[in-house]
């Protein structure tokens, strides 16, 4: 037991800068996730929902799930046991795991296995699709659903292979380190990192024995994907803040995320309670021929980015984003992060921002501070558009609701023994 609140924090601050993130495998989801086991079971992002509730892009993914388990042969078939509530839902955060957008996964995706070795915990997460017609934008065509096999059937043994060769898995943070000073904040923009990867991994995969009518592809479709390292990102913020928050005291933002319907968030000190509010439409720059007329309520568990310190936590060390989210220019870039260490504890010494006078990025979101400055933290993301399939039809920033932080605010304080 700490003997303040700040002393708690510190220590879950602590444990987060301790945090030492390994990618070692890429399996199917089955096999690391128990819970995909019993019977028809889909993952999604965000709090708590159910099937009624979900907007159409995250019902969508469901049906491309479906019809990528084989639960039935048409969207009618599949969209019945859905609405049957013949499928069990479970939001990801609840089974050591995270996923983008609608965040959907199922028993055969392949998943990301990232290590957090200072805890010995584990976090999964499905790996990049790519752009354009995806699952994590509702997109459920035949194309979607033959994407998702070959990322099961090759580019998932193909760099699980490559990771099995390797000593120890890949060390993330030297990555997030090197991209960072290269210009991504690690949730619009990931370039450089995912060309880190790239560059880790190809003589991997070149080398390995077998697979030769595969390395190509697989080569190439890694080059293709800008985006790619985003979810080793996910995974990797995931398993440290769930070491931390072993801490079970303090009021450390330990997660945030959205489900078109809700946002929720957790603190360390009140465990694996969420505390919602309702969601936000993102505002940003809109793709040619759309507008915010367009736009999906805002979801995804990408928000661990930001609850980790960087996204929009760190918008000044991408400067190349700060247009395409329509933030403006550098000044208000810098303008955003200085404002989000208001509602942070301290700078993580592990990533520093060349461009932020090598300070290091935002480290403990402290709900308190949120609730005392009226400052919300800065979430970067892409735009999808409301009605499945269509795709991302923009980018740009969202803020959570100050409801969800109020609540966890009181809650904390009620369980200290301080009444309202």
């Amino acid at each position: 037991m700490y003997q303040t609140i700040d002393e708690a924090n510190e220590a879950v601050a602590a444990k987060i800068v301790a945090g030492s993130p390994f990618l070692l495998d890429v399996v199917p989801a089955k096999s690391v996730i128990k819970e995909l086991n019993n019977g028809k079971v889909l993952l999604h992002a965000g709090p708590p929902i159910r099937y009624d509730q979900m907007i159409d892009p995250i019902q969508g993914a469901c049906v491309g799930a479906a019809l990528f388990e084989g639960w039935g042969d048409t969207e009618e078939e599949v969209r019945q046991q859905l609405e049957a509530g013949e499928v069990t839902l479970i939001p990801c955060h609840h089974v050591d795991a995270v996923g983008p957008m609608g965040g959907i996964t199922s028993a055969n995706m392949a998943v990301l296995v990232v290590e957090n070795k200072t805890d010995g915990n584990r976090a999964f997460c499905t790996m990049n699709e790519g752009i354009g017609a995806v699952l994590r934008f509702g997109a459920y065509s035949q194309e979607v659903i033959d994407r998702l096999h070959w990322m099961k059937n090759t580019l998932g043994p193909v760099l699980s292979a490559a990771l099995q060769s390797m000593e120890n898995g890949l060390n993330v943070n030297v990555l997030v380190a090197k991209a960072i000073a290269m210009g991504d904040e690690f949730h619009q923009r990931n370039i450089a990192a995912s060309l880190a990867f790239l560059k880790e991994m190809a003589p991997v995969i070149v080398a390995l024995e077998g697979f030769e009518d595969q390395k190509q592809e697989v080569i190439q479709f890694l080059a293709d994907t800008d985006q790619f390292f985003l979810n080793i990102m996910m995974a990797s913020a995931k398993a440290i803040l769930d070491g931390a928050r072993t801490i079970e005291e303090g009021t450390i933002v330990t997660a945030m995320c959205r489900n078109g319907h809700e946002f929720g968030i957790r603190i360390a000190g009140m465990g694996d309670e969420w505390f919602t509010g309702p969601v936000n439409t993102p505002a940003g720059l809109y793709f040619s021929g759309f507008s915010e007329a367009d736009a999906s309520p805002d979801m995804g568990d990408s928000a661990i980015t930001e609850t980790f310190g960087v996204g929009g936590m760190a918008m000044i060390a991408a400067p190349a984003v700060t247009r395409f989210v329509g933030s403006g220019g550098f000044y208000d870039a810098l303008n955003t992060s200085n404002e989000m260490t208001e509602i942070c504890i301290d700078h993580n010494p592990n990533f520093s921002v060349p461009t932020w006078d090598f300070k290091g990025t935002c480290l403990g979101i402290d709900a308190r501070k949120v609730v005392e400055t009226g400052i919300l933290p800065v979430i970067n993301t892409g735009i999808a558009n409301k009605k499945a399939g269509l795709g991302q039809i923009g980018a740009g920033t969202v803020h959570p609701p100050m409801d969800c932080f109020e609540k966890a605010v009181l809650a904390y304080a009620k369980k200290l023994g301080f009444e309202a």
